[in-house]
């Protein structure tokens, strides 16, 4: 760790300074979204021979020609390993405008949309119409000018030669506001800003005891770790937060603001100054509690399991009897993994002898508590079975895990079953070496419901997901999209304001894989991939909670929490 630190010190002392990011000679690693929902992450590209990134502005004739020249030549450079992307840098331009400029201009090409300006900033991009070639060797830019270059520019670096100079090219301005007042940046208050910032985004993770893998703890360790923080910040890697800000406001988003990403990053790149003042994060409490929501009115402790360092560990069944012996009306849901580092997920549940039909919580990595929305309940039976899959995935140590379940009780019976609806597809195939396979799976209601929260699962392959709202009158809505799915931080998105759907609303699930050399996480690119439990076949899976909007009382106390597929599932 001390040697990383000042290496980290020295980084962002050097590679970050203003003068050298001005230069914008190298492209840096970003990560954006398109006006399809369709993220890119620029280093992903490191297979082809070149990029070409097109500045787009809408409304811009010069921009629009450089859209026709460039898609002019996609035909010829594709098929030689090129890559065309477009990128809309500019503060006017939200994304259902976009979608009508590409429409009417009949661009094609992704534009991808730079909200925050950081990328447009790092790239130095100063005109609509301005066009870059980037060469994947080092990321350097080899081209910066005109539409009308591009050809002689492809040509030398698909041949490994030098790019020829650029003409200047001429089109609309791009507005950046933050880029004139860059010296500004050194402003930035540490104290003021960027440490409550940190506290209220990342300190939950990175802490003594945390999941993160080093500690938010002072000044210190924020300036030695800056550059890699703005590195996963312009990747979207962290926080762990993968919903599309164009669909859907989650209450549980624990995302940057557009705003806070722009003033964590500018800092870093100001050279992560101390300023003035005291330092919160030496002072920051650190009695962090065991339970978030405090101490549960019944701990469920699983019998203690000891993972080998290498191997395969077989689906743990686990079955223990419901210690209480009066019906229970459950609030709230929270796991205290013993061993974070080799405990895969949990799927908890209760009811029959051999598996349970009532859906009780999942544990998956970055899970936060299960908290049931106000005037809902899950009904826990007396004397019933509690049922635990556990997955555990072994990481080079031989680990001993108790984990914990606390299940926190109301105080009276609630108006509102919580339900659970699974969407499966256990016949999914994805062939070897595919880079964006596309499975889906769809449900019915049948009654009105209240939908209250969505959650995407698969593994290793897992590209992107989304749930999309098709109502009875022929509308379509769009419920979210995760643009990039992450296998390690698999999130359950609460929608800040319920939504009502009526009787006969079908719902699609959409999973895409990435069975490619280019998923960094793949374990064998090379092999047709079918469903399977383990984390190296794939899971279309995806999970609804809800409630009706009318509930029969009686089949209220009689079919607690049930799904018609919890009970028949192969495995998750």
């Amino acid at each position: 760790m001390r040697n990383f630190h000042c290496a980290g010190l020295l980084l962002s002392s050097i590679l970050l300074s203003p003068q050298v990011l001005a230069a914008a000679d190298v492209a840096d690693n970003f990560r954006l979204t398109d006006h399809h929902g369709v993220s890119h992450e620029l280093h992903y590209l490191s297979d082809m021979k070149a990029v070409v990134l097109l500045a787009q502005g809408n409304g811009c004739d010069a921009s629009r020609q450089a859209a026709t020249a460039v898609q002019a030549l996609q035909g010829k450079y594709e098929s030689r390993g090129v890559a065309f992307l477009a990128i809309n840098s500019n503060l006017n331009d939200a994304l259902p405008a976009v979608v009508k400029e590409a429409n009417q201009a009949g661009i094609k090409l992704p534009i991808l949309l730079d909200g925050t300006q950081l990328v447009g900033e790092s790239l130095n991009l100063a005109n609509n119409g301005e066009v870059l070639v980037l060469n994947p060797k080092g990321w350097k830019i080899a081209y910066r000018g005109d539409a009308s270059g591009i050809s002689s520019a492809l040509d030398a670096v698909v041949a490994g030669k030098p790019a020829p100079a650029a003409t200047a090219a001429k089109g609309c301005a791009i507005k950046m506001p933050e880029r004139e007042k860059r010296s500004a940046h050194t402003n930035i208050s540490y104290e003021k800003e960027i440490a409550p910032l940190l506290m209220d985004k990342c300190v939950v993770c990175h802490r003594e005891g945390g999941i993160g893998p080093w500690q938010m703890s002072n000044y210190d360790m924020i300036r030695g770790f800056s550059p890699m923080i703005r590195e996963v910040v312009r990747t979207q890697r962290m926080p762990p937060w993968h919903a599309d800000p164009h669909y859907g406001v989650f209450s549980n988003d624990r995302g940057l603001s557009p705003a806070q990403a722009k003033t964590l990053v500018h800092w870093i790149e100001a050279g992560s100054p101390r300023g003035t003042g005291t330092d919160p994060l030496l002072a920051q409490k650190k009695d962090w509690p065991k339970w978030e929501l405090g101490e549960p009115d019944l701990i469920v402790e699983l019998p203690p399991f000891t993972t080998p360092a290498t191997g395969t560990i077989p689906y743990q069944n686990i079955k223990l009897d419901n210690p209480l012996d009066r019906d229970v009306w459950v609030r709230a849901i929270d796991f205290l993994p013993g061993q974070r580092a080799v405990l895969h997920h949990i799927i908890a549940s209760a009811g029959g002898e051999i598996r349970g039909n009532i859906s009780l919580n999942n544990y998956v990595p970055g899970a936060q508590p299960l908290q049931v929305p106000k005037d809902n309940g899950i009904l826990l039976p007396a004397k019933s079975k509690l049922h635990f899959q556990v997955h555990y995935t072994p990481n080079g140590q031989v680990l001993t895990d108790v984990t914990r379940m606390g299940l926190y009780f109301m105080k009276a019976p609630p108006k509102y079953n919580f339900r659970s609806m699974i969407f499966v597809n256990t016949k999914l195939k994805i062939p070897p070496n595919d880079k964006y396979h596309v499975e889906k799976a769809e449900r019915k209601f049948d009654q009105d419901a209240v939908i209250f929260s969505l959650h995407p699962h698969a593994h290793f392959r897992g590209k992107s997901s989304s749930f999309v709202a098709h109502y009875p009158d022929g509308r379509e809505e769009t419920l979210i999209n995760i643009p990039t799915y992450d296998f390690n931080w698999q999130s359950t998105y609460d929608l800040a304001k319920p939504l009502t759907v009526p009787a006969g609303t079908r719902i699609v699930y959409t999973q895409v894989f990435d069975n490619s050399v280019q998923n960094r996480a793949n374990p064998d690119p090379n092999r047709e991939v079918t469903w399977g439990e383990q984390t190296w076949e794939e899971m279309v899976f995806g999970v609804i909670r809800y409630r009706n909007v009318k509930e029969d009382q009686k089949q209220q106390s009689s079919e607690p929490n049930q799904s018609d597929l919890f009970t028949s599932m192969p495995g998750t």
